[in-house]
C-alpha cells in the first residue's frame, strides 16, 4: 500500500500550491540578472497607477460637485418658472410662457449633460494617457533589461 507524500512538518501535500519556483525555472527563462531595476520599474508601475486614479478620482469629484451645482441651479429656475406661471395672465398668455420654460428646460437638460459627459471624458482620458504612457516606458525598459541580460550571458 502506496503512502501519501508529506510535507515538511509531517503535514500532507494533497492540496498544496505547487512549487512555482521550480515551475519558472523548467521554463529557461532568460535571467535578468539584477532585480533591482525590475523593483524600480514595478514601484514606476505603482506611481503611475496611483497618479491615474488620483486623476480620475479628482474627475469624478468635479463632476460630482458641477452636478450638484446644476441641481441647485435648475431648483432655483424651477421656483422661478412655478412663481411666473402663477402670475396673473391669459390662458394663452401662461401657455406660451409653458412652452418657453419647456424649451429653455430641455436646453439647459442637453447642455447639462454634455458638460458634465465632457469632465468625464476629460478626466478619463488624462488617467489613460499616464497609464499609456508609463506602459511605453515599461516595454522599453524591458527590452533595455533583455539586452543587458544577453550581453552579460556566457
Amino acid at each position: 500500500m502506496a503512502t501519501k507524500p508529506e510535507g515538511s512538518a509531517g503535514r500532507s501535500t494533497k492540496g498544496a500550491p505547487p512549487d512555482f519556483a521550480s515551475l519558472f525555472a523548467e521554463l529557461k527563462l532568460p535571467s535578468l540578472g539584477d532585480v533591482e531595476p525590475l523593483m524600480r520599474a514595478y514601484q514606476r508601475n505603482m506611481e503611475a497607477l496611483s497618479a491615474a486614479s488620483r486623476v480620475a478620482l479628482e474627475g469624478a469629484q468635479a463632476y460630482a460637485k458641477r452636478n450638484m451645482e446644476i441641481v441647485q441651479q435648475s431648483l432655483a429656475e424651477l421656483t422661478q418658472s412655478m412663481q411666473a406661471l402663477t402670475a396673473p395672465g391669459s390662458p394663452q398668455a401662461k401657455a406660451a410662457a409653458q412652452l418657453e420654460l419647456m424649451k429653455q428646460a430641455y436646453e439647459h437638460t442637453v447642455s447639462n449633460m454634455k458638460e458634465l459627459g465632457d469632465l468625464i471624458q476629460r478626466a478619463n482620458n488624462e488617467a489613460i494617457q499616464l497609464l499609456h504612457q508609463r506602459f511605453a516606458q515599461a516595454m522599453d525598459e524591458i527590452k533595455g533589461m533583455m539586452a543587458r541580460s544577453e550581453h552579460r550571458a556566457p
